[in-house]
């Protein structure tokens, strides 16, 4: 089982975040758990070489499965992940503003949504997952991506704004940065800063702003689970422990404990592995 992360050559990192590979292997395809998977601050590329997964939404109960490529922009609503028997995702997590630049495409329409990348890419993305398919290690995955990512940028993508630089100050930090702020640092108006950023990170930055501390949340208590949740929504810049459940309320339908509870049966588990990336 491997849950690693990669970082992007010097040359993408306008674009790209981080790389992320999950692989999982089963011996008994029935007893494979799904994973509830929460909203987290990401638009991200998704590629299967193997076995694919099915995505259902929890609200709507919609389902999507079958797809080897796969683009996604923010989510807001838990979505329950099925994995197949040997499983393998090799996932391009976008800097902000990185998709939109990438494709053109305003990000408040890819929320909420798994598009089959092959609609919006060329045909040669179904080439990229047989490559990885075949790759000899993960950094062979990272280079085969990357010529497929610096391919499509040579063929031209919309420019760098600031407001793409400073929204990545979003990630730095444990408190909800003042949006006006934001905006003077971008050298915009708020209206036009708010405009811009839904355009580009498809919800408004203060909501962005929760996703991304929720998520710390989450992720400090899969690294350390004997914290306590006042703790943890202290160390996150929550104001109290009633704030923090709220945002859980909001993003899973289900309060810290309970939402926890359901991770702990996920498939990294069953190799001893939590959900901190």
């Amino acid at each position: 089982m491997v849950l690693s992360e990669f970082p992007p050559s010097p040359s993408l990192t306008e674009f790209v975040r981080v790389y992320r590979v999950v692989h999982f292997v089963f011996g008994d395809i029935s007893k494979i758990p799904y994973k509830p998977y929460p909203p987290k601050p990401e638009h991200c590329l998704s590629f299967y070489p193997r076995d694919t997964e099915t995505v259902e939404y929890t609200n709507s109960g919609t389902k999507i499965k079958n797809l080897k490529t796969v683009l996604f922009g923010q989510q807001s609503e838990v979505t329950n992940r099925y994995v197949g028997k040997d499983f393998l995702v090799f996932q391009v997590v976008f800097s902000p503003g990185g998709l939109y630049r990438l494709t053109g495409i305003p990000s408040h329409q890819l929320n909420n949504c798994y598009f089959d990348a092959e609609t919006i890419f060329e045909k040669s993305i179904k080439e990229v997952n047989d490559k990885l398919n075949d790759a000899a290690n993960f950094n062979e995955m990272v280079l085969v991506v990357e010529s497929f990512l610096l391919k499509q940028i040579n063929r031209g993508v919309k420019e760098l704004h600031r407001l793409d630089q400073v929204s990545n100050l979003i990630f730095k930090t444990d408190k909800v940065l003042n949006v006006e702020w934001l905006a003077k640092e971008s050298c915009l108006s708020l209206r036009q800063y708010e405009r811009k950023f839904i355009e580009r990170m498809g919800v408004s930055p203060k909501y962005f702003s929760k996703v991304v501390r929720f998520e710390n949340a989450f992720r400090m208590k899969n690294k350390e689970p004997y914290l306590d949740w006042l703790s943890i929504a202290i160390r996150c810049g929550y104001f109290d422990y009633q704030h923090l459940t709220k945002d859980y309320k909001t993003f899973t339908n289900q309060s810290p404990t309970d939402f926890h509870l359901l991770d702990n049966a996920s498939p990294e588990r069953k190799f001893g592995e939590s959900d901190t990336y």
